[in-house]
Formats: structure tokens, sequence, C-alpha cells
């Protein structure tokens, strides 16, 4: 007779959104209804139908789902989490009738947030910025990335760099974190974008990386932020420490952004409103994900949708983030996004799920550890009181989370 199967922990009486790969398939979300997930030493040891459990397995702790289902933890691929203050006014003015641009020309938007975040040490950065990544993971996140780009110095990018590592133990959540430096010409730069640009290059960036504080490099490709050529030297220098690389691109306009993060095998271009059919085709060809934003689109008031359409026909992973920051999306609802990528940008509900899970995974270069239920992956899963994963996108304003497990642990049960 063999030996009894051992095992951490094991779900059952629950429904699984595995979240598969479903290419060719009618189940778009890799549903195993009445299914069965084992964990092992904070990994996905099995996962099936219930009734295909082996015959002899032993576990230290049992969990009822009581009929719930059981997603991989979603994943918030693109946030600006870690600031100081927030710009209240800038919304009356926008309100008003005033445009990004005109805000940002008059000496507000980005730079505003970087004088506070300047004048506030790292301790208050971290506790300002914990408020915002446990309502975060009160629904169910389980990773989030954190960009820096309000310092916009050597000093306060790794100030920034280090609140949002430390973020992670506080808050039970997996950080990736992100060096944003060509976010904004700082004040002290006025005129000199190129001068700027080197001090990134040459100093700023080896600083980060000699720290070991950044998973990746990003930057602002936009009239309003750095052109191709400005961006590309940044590319090429975040090459050079071995770091990859993501970028904003054609949010505002079509500089060729989505193309030029294909052209370095960025893990994304994020935006994209205004991303032309070649941007897609060659982001489609360097194997780069979709960042989709709906938030920001929605608080700019924006009518330029995505290129939904082109990016489906080319096969680009769609992800989906809140992009949470302080001038224009200051929001903390990722399922409040899943809503707006379908209603907004007319997404499936389905596609908005894999944009927060599978999608969101490789558009953070993570997706062999987290993002789906399949043996191997982290045990990072989020139970939910619903009839069926639609609800996760329908219900705007909800939160049915009942548990969210971290490395096979659960650290919250309804």
């Amino acid at each position: 007779m063999s030996a009894a199967i051992r095992w951490d922990a094991v779900w059952t009486n629950v429904h699984l959104a595995t979240l598969a790969d479903t290419a060719g398939t009618a189940d778009d979300y890799g549903t195993i209804r009445d299914g069965a997930l084992a964990i092992d030493d904070g990994r996905v040891a099995w996962v099936g139908a219930r009734r295909d459990l082996p015959a002899r397995w032993r576990a230290e702790t049992e969990h009822d789902g009581h009929n719930g289902w059981l997603t991989p933890g979603l994943i918030d691929c693109h946030t600006h989490l870690v600031y100081a203050g927030n710009r209240a006014d800038e919304f009356e003015l926008r309100v008003a009738g005033a445009s990004y641009e005109d805000i940002a020309k008059a000496g507000g938007g980005i730079a505003s947030t970087v004088r506070a975040t300047r004048d506030a040490g790292e301790d208050e950065l971290v506790a300002q910025a914990a408020v915002r990544l446990r309502q975060l993971s009160a629904e169910g996140v389980t990773t989030v990335e954190i960009k820096s780009g309000y310092g916009l110095d050597i000093a306060n990018e790794l100030k920034m760099l280090r609140a949002a590592r430390r973020l992670a133990e506080m808050c039970g959540v997996k950080v990736r974190t992100t060096f944003l430096g060509a976010h904004a010409l700082p004040p002290e730069f006025a005129g000199r974008a190129d001068d700027y640009i080197a001090l990134v290059c040459e100093e700023m960036l080896p600083a980060v990386a000699d720290a070991k504080l950044a998973d990746a490099v990003d930057a602002f490709c936009e009239r309003i932020g750095f052109t191709p050529a400005q961006t590309a030297r940044v590319f090429d220098a975040a090459g050079k420490h071995r770091l990859p690389v993501k970028l904003h691109a054609d949010q505002l306009s079509d500089l060729g952004g989505g193309r030029l993060a294909a052209e370095y095998r960025g893990l994304s271009a994020d935006h994209l409103e205004h991303a032309s059919e070649a941007s897609v085709r060659a982001m489609a060809e360097a194997g780069v994900a979709a960042v989709l934003l709906p938030g920001a689109f929605y608080f700019l008031r924006e009518t330029q949708l995505p290129p939904i359409a082109s990016l489906r026909r080319h096969g680009v992973p769609m992800a989906i983030a809140t992009d949470c920051n302080p001038g224009t999306s200051p929001c903390t609802s990722l399922l409040l996004m899943l809503n707006m990528a379908c209603t907004l940008f007319g997404l499936a509900p389905s596609e908005a799920l894999a944009g927060v899970t599978r999608n969101a995974a490789k558009a953070l270069g993570v997706g062999s550890e987290v993002g789906r239920l399949a043996p191997g992956q982290r045990a990072d899963l989020a139970l939910w009181d619903i009839a069926g994963p639609a609800e996760l996108a329908y219900a705007f304003g909800a939160n049915p989370l009942v548990a969210r497990v971290v490395r096979g642990i659960a650290d919250e049960l309804k």
C-alpha cells in the first residue's frame, strides 16, 4: 500500500477559477467546479476536481470554502502608491475645466507631489502608503508594483524605494519596486531635460541598482514628460544594470511608446490610449504586455479609448491596474477597475479578471510565480462569496472577499 500524501493545507467545498491558459476552450476562467486545492511549503501542490483527490491524503489544516470561489490573489501591476499629500485642489480645477497639461505647466501636477514627497520623511511615507496598501489588500490583492518618481533626485528616489520595500513586510503583500526617475523634470533642471536624463542614467540608476532597490525601470514618454530619444537613453542605462524596463506609453499622444517598449523587450507598455497599430503589432512580436488603466481614463475624462480590438487581434496580453496616484487616479480599489475595464473599455469580465491575475503577473515578469492556480505557483489566493467569477467585475462598490491567503496562510476569514 502506497504511503499517504501529506500536505500543509487543503481547501475543499470550493469552486476554482484557475486562470490557466484556456485558449481554444469555451471557459475563459479555467473553471473547476467542486474543486480542491492543496498547499505545501507555501506553494500550490495539487489542484483539480475534489473527486480526483488522491485516495490517501492528509493535511495539517483543512479549509472549508463554504461553496465560495477561489481565485489567484489579485495583482495590482501599476501603482504610484508611495507619495505624500494629495491633489484635491487640482481636482477642483480640473472639474472647472482645466486640463492635465494646463495644471502641469502651471507648476502643479507631478511637481506638486514632488515637493510634498521631498519634504516627508521615510517613516511618514511608509505610514501614508500603508493606509492605501491595506485598502488594496482588503480586496484580495497579494502582489503590488510600486514606482518611485516623486523624488527626482538620488536621495529622495532611494527614500521612496526603501519605503516601498518596507511596506511588503508591514502589510503582508508581495511588493515589486520600479525606479521611475524619468517621471518628470524637477524644477532645478527647468529647461535642461537632457542634463537631467544624464543624471538619471549616470548617477541615480547606478545608485538604485547598487542598493538593489528596483526590480524594473520605467519612464514617462510623453510631450509633458520625456522624448523617445531621452527614454531610450534611460533604457540603455537600465540594460547595463540588467534591469527590465516598462513604459508609460502613448497616454496623451502617439509618440510610438508601445513600439519603443517593444524594441527594448519591455515587460509592459502602460496606458496606450493613443497607441498605433504598428506599436501594438511590435508589442505582440516582442511579448510586451499592455497595462490598461481605466481609473486614469475616467478621472481625466478622456475620450480616446485604448486600441482594445487591435490588442485582441494581435494577441497582446491585457493587464488591468489602479494606477493609484494622487493626481490622475487616486484609487485604491482594484475591483472597481475590473468594472471600469468592462464598462469603459469593453472588456469581458473574464478578460478583466485575467488582467488582474495571469496577465498582471506577466506585466511584472513574475508569471512563473503568481497569477494562476497551478502546481508550483506561490499559494497566494483569494476566496470570494460569489455565485460566479463574473460578479467580481459586475458589482461595483461591492467587496465579496472572504479570505486572503498569502503563501498558504489565510490572514482573514469572515
